[in-house]
């Protein structure tokens, strides 16, 4: 389970495809700290560490993780925002983010407000799957590459979040813009509630 509060970017150094598979080769400064079997949120997508050599970490991502997020996308040199699982014994800073990317989206606004930005993004809309929780609320919580954040303005298909300059600078919204696909993982809390509603 991870919180949305990106530790840092990672950047790819390296890419392997083999079969329906990618192995990503990363470095961070956290590199020396993990472990193997470990669970890492990439861009919001939970993976587990496979190799630790020389400086870098590897890890695996198959078919249906490629389908369902951007990760597919990423070349070398792309940055990552990477946050490790969460300690039982710490704060929720964010939200309870699985890790488990629903979709993507696409980027169709940046506005730069002054000091903080408004992003737009726009993801397909499927009824069946807004009934079972698939959908943004207004002040409720969605994960954009891994980052918790508020939802403003949301309609069937789009909403919009709000980026402080801190978040800009430090996880890799710096480098969207209109156009950039990126992962989004719902609430699970409207994800249970709308199943409960469902068989009620």
């Amino acid at each position: 389970m991870f919180s949305g509060i990106i530790e840092e970017f990672a950047t790819v150094v390296a890419i392997d495809k083999y079969q329906e598979n990618i192995d990503f080769h990363l470095k961070c400064s956290f590199v020396d700290e993990l472990k193997i079997d470990q669970s890492v949120a990439h861009n919001g997508v939970c993976l587990t560490v496979v190799k630790i050599e020389n400086g870098t970490y590897t890890v695996t991502a198959m078919k249906e993780t490629l389908d369902r997020s951007n990760l597919g996308l990423l070349k070398v040199g792309d940055h990552v925002n990477v946050e490790r699982s969460m300690m039982m014994n710490g704060r929720l800073d964010g939200h309870i983010v699985q890790g488990h990317v629903d979709q993507t989206a696409v980027c169709t606004a940046k506005e730069d407000q002054q000091g903080s930005y408004t992003f737009t993004f726009k993801y397909d809309f499927d009824k069946q799957m807004a009934q079972r929780g698939y959908f943004t609320v207004d002040k409720g919580s969605v994960t954009v590459n891994g980052v918790s954040l508020t939802v403003c303005n949301p309609t069937d298909d789009s909403f919009q979040v709000n980026i402080i300059p801190y978040t800009y600078e430090f996880t890799n919204f710096h480098s969207i813009e209109p156009g950039t696909v990126v992962n989004i993982e719902f609430d699970i809390i409207g994800k249970y509630i709308s199943r409960l509603a469902h068989f009620a």
